[in-house]
């Protein structure tokens, strides 16, 4: 627990959060807070728990204890779709969007109104529908895609397109896994000048393991291993850690 601060203090605090599959702890007694408007990277060797961890901050793994507190709502008590309503969004590694639909019909899809089925019924692409999209292709470097079907995107472009996706849902924390893996150099740049962009009015936690895309959008580093911190602070901290560099940067 933080001296002197509380939870609620946070857009998100994760106290003492455990999962464990059949008596392996995944994640063990983590706590680690992340600030409004902050770029928070989580990195570390393979089966550390990175994933596992969004895991249980989206609700789709259950937590065995700790607590999950964003904005103040204890999340481990609270549904998916209610974790999506409250504001959290996720990405997941492979691009999931609708390859047979335009970049248009995929960001408009995601707009907020469409989510229900009445909403979905009544929906009605208006002039907010359409500003809205047209604001959120031009963050994610498709303005000029909008008409083109997703599936002749390049890779980078439809990992943006699903940024975009969820962008387009306004969410106050948002979530990536491995954004940059498989894109070309020039995207991975770009990437970095989204994810900048972006934080103006949200926080976002990513899993990464490209070091030079980790220095260049990187508020925080959290290096997990065995589902414990290993080390946390600024990149230029993490990488000079000597339990850091044996364990992860060493291989």
């Amino acid at each position: 627990m933080l001296i002197g601060h509380q939870p609620k203090d946070f857009l998100l605090a994760v106290e003492g959060l455990t999962v464990s599959f059949d008596g392996f702890k995944a994640v063990n007694d983590l706590s680690f807070y992340v600030d409004e408007n902050e770029i928070r990277v989580i990195i570390g060797p393979n089966g550390a728990g990175k994933t596992t961890v969004l895991d249980l901050i989206c609700g789709k793994t259950r937590a065995t204890a700790g607590s999950i507190q964003f904005r103040g709502q204890e999340l481990t008590r609270m549904k998916e779709n209610e974790i999506v309503q409250a504001g959290v969004g996720r990405k997941f590694q492979t691009p999931s969007i609708y390859d047979d639909l335009t970049v248009f019909e995929n960001l408009e899809i995601s707009y907020p109104r469409g989510r229900t089925v009445f909403g979905a019924l009544a929906f009605k692409r208006d002039a907010a529908v359409r500003e809205r999209v047209e604001e959120v292709a031009e963050m994610i470097f498709l303005r000029d895609r909008l008409e083109m079907r997703a599936d002749l995107l390049s890779h980078g472009q439809k990992q943006w397109l699903e940024i975009g996706m969820l962008l387009i849902q306004d969410p106050e924390l948002l979530m990536l896994d491995e954004p940059v893996a498989g894109m070309s150099v020039s995207e991975r740049v770009k990437t970095a000048e989204l994810l900048n962009r972006i934080i103006k009015d949200r926080s976002v936690l990513v899993i990464e393991h490209d070091m030079k895309f980790v220095e260049d959008i990187a508020h925080k580093v959290t290096v997990l291993h065995q589902g414990q911190i290993l080390s946390e602070g600024s990149m230029d901290k993490v990488k000079t850690d000597p339990k850091v560099i044996e364990v992860y940067l060493g291989h």
